[in-house]
């Protein structure tokens, strides 16, 4: 019997290759709460265009055939029904009024035991935080179980108990190369508590039982993805998570969620220090001026610069020319490394050209930008390797083992450029930061930029707003802090003032005018990070200080849970709370040590580094930041010491 699902297997495979190719790893979590047979329905979380589904596809525990939904006059070619149907795809008619009508192709799928996939946000897009998940999965979920007791003689023997599953995606960072991305399956969501109202004659019942399991799924996936109340929040989390662990690959993967959670968390507290605002204005400038140089706070910290390369130390001229040696030695056996690495990245060197093409046509939608990088690369693969192929074909004189060697060599091309890349890539951009940096402290300090003019790229960006997002839906969440002066309002909006601006675009300037500033920010940055654990840990009244929490973080680490209502319900539904987290200020800066964060060379490991101490003292490290705070205010010292 042919193989139904044929075109699927083909484009998970090939989708598989493409994400080995773009990711260091995808990390499964939970991979047990999926079943291995029977219906269920899988909820996923959407932030990433075509690569969400190819994650789930190729990820899948036991290789399930994964059925998403797609529209249903579509199907009505014969010839495009059969690839859609191939590829696994399900017609849904958004336009009839009858649910069963609706979801006809996905409760026959259920009925014969397989997996349907869906994602209920509705569309991709990129917030900090899900914003909204839609009902469609509960009511295919709830209909499919109506059905089980309605009619259970159209059911395939095994296919009578349906369940959903969520599937949340988070990256790492969802448009770098080579960066990671993780999938956590939560619990099995069983519908034997919603199925008895659903099918309830009262009125209003039904959509009352769709509510509650649409709740459900979303606090699943909240559970298990990071959400911030605002970009600032979130930026300031990730600046903290950097300076802490130096390197995102240096975090757990299985509590790389909870760690950023927690540090959003943190920075979601009112009034957490007296400093606060300030804490947060440093961690947003730093984190700014990475942003607008192409630099990462990994590539700073790991500068291969000896302080003979220092500009203000009186070092030797034989010296100093031997230490620049080295640089220049480093850079060189950068192309050198491995006797063959530099051919199959010749051979690769277009695909990667053409992919950051098709990343700069999606400048301004994020979420579009891994997706295009991966299609444009897989493209000019797609017509590399068979150029090559042939190449190498020709001169063996097109013989049948000339054949099998030229494909055996172009598979081993591939496969040897894979998995040397992570470790020339790193080298290489940190040899390129360590060269950027150098230039930028030796030339002029006439040559940075002003003041005035380094401002603009002291405010992150910010995403715009996805048109595709339904607002009127978006239930509004607790905003725990004050906006920060001249940045994001914490509904993630910009200043009424501040958005002709921001929206214009940025030139981003010549790096070595913003090093100094970088560094600068740098210092600041970990100086104030440093300053706010030390009050955590040690401050007056660190002991009864708490710290928001997510209520399944609070939960899980000994703190406090309270109900508050919800600031909107829907009207005919009963009434939902949100539910609001505590935890102990010091227990959470325990938790974060305990996994590895460097609370205690925060400051040490900036000051022993050169390059970062040679941009202090200039006097103009407020006027960035744009406050009169002095460094005596910003750190705080406990009493006695």
């Amino acid at each position: 019997m042919p193989d139904a699902y044929v075109l699927h297997r083909v484009l998970r495979k090939v989708a598989e290759w493409a994400l080995l190719a773009f990711f260091t790893e995808i990390h499964v979590i939970g991979g047990e709460n999926v079943p291995q047979r029977g219906p269920l329905i899988a909820t996923a979380t959407h932030h990433n265009m075509m690569i969400d589904p190819a994650i789930l596809s190729t990820m899948f525990p036991y290789k399930r055939i994964l059925h998403f939904w797609a529209k249903a006059s579509l199907f009505a070619n014969p010839t495009v029904s059969y690839i859609l149907t191939s590829a696994g795809n399900i017609p849904v008619d958004r336009k009839a009024k009858d649910r069963k009508q609706l979801f006809r192709g996905t409760l026959q799928s259920l009925s014969h035991g397989h997996a349907v996939a869906v994602f209920p946000e509705g569309t991709s897009y990129t917030e900090p935080r899900i914003v909204q998940v839609k009902d469609g999965a509960a009511w295919a979920a709830l209909e499919y179980a109506k059905l089980v007791r309605e009619h259970p003689e159209q059911i395939k023997a095994g296919a009578e108990r349906v369940v959903v599953v969520t599937a949340a995606i988070v990256y790492t960072n969802k448009t770098k190369y080579r960066s990671t991305a993780i999938m956590e399956f939560g619990p099995p969501i069983a519908l034997d508590a919603y199925i008895e109202q659903f099918m309830s004659t009262e009125e209003g019942a039904p959509r009352a039982a769709v509510k509650r399991l649409t709740a459900t799924i979303e606090q699943q996936l909240i559970e298990a993805t990071i959400n911030a109340p605002d970009w600032d929040t979130l930026y300031a989390a990730r600046m903290a998570r950097d300076l802490l662990w130096g390197d995102e690959k240096a975090i757990n993967l299985d509590e790389f969620v909870a760690i950023s959670q927690t540090l959003v968390d943190l920075f979601s507290t009112p009034d957490l220090v007296p400093n606060f605002i300030s804490i947060r204005r440093h961690l947003l400038t730093y984190y700014s001026l990475l942003q607008s140089t192409g630099l990462s706070h990994a590539e700073l910290a790991a500068l291969p610069l000896p302080e003979t390369l220092d500009p203000n130390r009186p070092i030797a001229l034989p010296s100093r020319l031997f230490a620049l040696s080295l640089l220049v030695r480093d850079s060189l056996a950068l192309a050198v490394r491995l006797p063959f690495f530099a051919a199959p990245l010749l051979l690769h060197t277009p695909a990667y050209l053409f992919a950051r093409v098709g990343a700069r046509l999606a400048e301004d939608e994020e979420e579009t930008q891994a997706q295009n990088k991966v299609v444009f690369g897989l493209l000019l693969l797609l017509l590399i390797y068979p150029a090559t192929f042939f190449f190498i074909w020709a001169l063996l004189w097109y013989t049948p083992m000339g054949a099998l060697a030229a494909a055996t060599l172009v598979v081993l091309f591939a496969n040897y450029h894979n998995k040397l890349i992570n470790d020339n890539y790193e080298h290489a951009k940190r040899l390129v930061a360590a060269w950027r940096v150098l230039v930028g402290l030796w030339i002029p300090k006439r040559w940075d930029l002003s003041i005035n003019a380094l401002s603009q790229y002291t405010i992150p960006r910010v995403p715009p707003e996805n048109e595709w997002v339904d607002r009127s839906r978006v239930k509004p969440r607790r905003t725990s802090s004050a906006p920060v002066s001249g940045t994001s309002t914490p509904t993630g909006s910009q200043p009424t003032a501040l958005v002709p601006k921001l929206q214009r675009e940025r030139r981003r300037p010549p790096t070595r005018r913003l090093i100094r500033h970088v560094l600068r920010a740098r210092v600041e940055a970990a100086k104030a990070l440093a300053s706010l654990f030390s009050q955590l840990d040690r401050g007056p009244g660190a002991e009864s200080t708490r710290v928001c929490a997510s209520a399944h973080l609070a939960r899980a680490f000994g703190g406090q849970v309270e109900e508050a209502p919800m600031q909107d319900t829907d009207e005919g539904v009963e009434a939902l709370f949100e539910l609001i987290g505590w935890r102990s200020a010091r227990e959470v800066v325990a938790y974060l040590r305990a996994r590895g964060a460097r609370i205690a060379a925060l400051e040490e490991r900036v000051k022993a580094d050169w390059a970062a101490v040679s941009s202090e003292g200039e006097g103009d490290s407020d006027a960035v930041i744009g406050d009169a705070e002095k460094d005596e205010d910003l750190v705080w010292v406990p009493t006695g010491q």
